[in-house]
């Protein structure tokens, strides 16, 4: 199953008010596991950036001037997505906030439904605590020492590996499980056998020892293995 981890970095908090995305960042899953793809873009937002936002992300006007528009990149920014579900920490601010894009260039919004919401995963998991991304991360040992500032891509990452702990943690090992138990069945059949103290008892009479012989000498000849 595909899955995409998003995240991004505005002006402001709400597009109503004219904020604008600054950031997008993405993760690919397959089957709960990083693929390695990721998706990045650094927008121009056409608009000032509060000094309250730029201490968050700490992206400034003047770095974002030469950046793309939003209208830029929509396409491959939703091809990217296609019809994978959605993870996100938050998500109905990211959501909002993508979809006002989506409508200044035409394009019809992302659905709510389509998303994964980290926190109300955490809050069904581990009620009581506290459900900040920094927290999520911290209660799982994820480590947040690249975590000087905000930021979409570096955030996505974070939510994937949180999100994969709420979901039952990240244990590789479990999956090679059936594998080793294999090859410890097939260690255990080959095995030496224990030799017993003392020979059975042959259970052939001498009579069948004669019939034998004589049909070894008839049919076999003497150079017969039996003969060695």
């Amino acid at each position: 199953m595909r899955e995409i981890v998003f995240d991004t970095e505005t002006t402001g908090f709400e597009p109503g008010d004219g904020h604008r995305i600054v950031e997008i960042g993405c993760v690919e899953l397959m089957d709960h596991f990083p693929t390695g793809r990721t998706l990045q873009f650094y927008l121009n937002p056409e608009r000032d950036i509060p000094i309250e936002s730029q201490r968050v992300h700490g992206l400034t006007a003047e770095f974002l001037a030469d950046k793309a528009l939003f209208a830029h990149i929509a396409e491959e920014f939703l091809e990217f997505l296609g019809d994978a579900p959605l993870v996100i920490h938050n998500a109905s601010f990211d959501i909002k906030f993508i979809n006002a894009e989506l409508k200044r260039v035409g394009r019809g919004p992302i659905p709510l439904s389509r998303a994964i919401d980290t926190i109300e995963i955490a809050k069904r998991k581990l009620p009581g605590v506290r459900y900040s991304l920094d927290e999520l991360c911290k209660r799982f040992g994820v480590d947040l020492s690249a975590r000087a500032l905000h930021g979409a891509l570096l955030d996505a990452q974070l939510t994937a590996e949180v999100y994969l702990e709420l979901i039952g943690g990240r244990q590789r090992g479990l999956m090679l499980a059936p594998v080793e138990i294999a090859a410890a069945a097939t260690a255990e059949m080959v095995r030496a056998a224990r030799q017993r103290p003392e020979k059975l008892a042959p259970l052939i009479t001498a009579t069948e020892l004669e019939i034998h012989a004589a049909f070894v000498a008839r049919e076999l000849g003497d150079k017969s293995i039996w003969n060695a």
